[in-house]
């Protein structure tokens, strides 16, 4: 699926355990935080795009808002293996 997202602030530390994501960055910088074999970050800008694998812990980070693509499957959750309140089970369609 293509999602349109838009994001501020910290999203919640996660992990996809069966699929990677991919973000294509609209608008916007955004930093994504990363532990894997170490704690890392990647920053990204317009126009840039990054693929987390499966299983790697991540969390988004934006200092103003953000416009996203994200693709991934259509069975995919926002918040990965934690639920809490940013938790999206059924995306609106638009």
């Amino acid at each position: 699926y293509v999602k349109i997202v838009k994001i501020k602030g910290e999203f919640v530390w996660h992990r996809h355990d069966a699929e990677d994501e991919m973000f294509f960055i609209v608008k916007g910088n955004l930093v994504i935080k990363i532990r894997d074999t170490k704690e890392r970050e990647i920053t990204l800008s317009e126009n840039e795009f990054v693929i987390i694998p499966k299983g790697v812990e991540h969390m988004p980070v934006a200092e103003d808002e953000v416009w996203l693509m994200v693709i991934e499957p259509k069975t995919t959750i926002n918040t990965g293996n934690v639920t809490d309140d940013r938790t999206v089970e059924e995306p609106e369609w638009i």
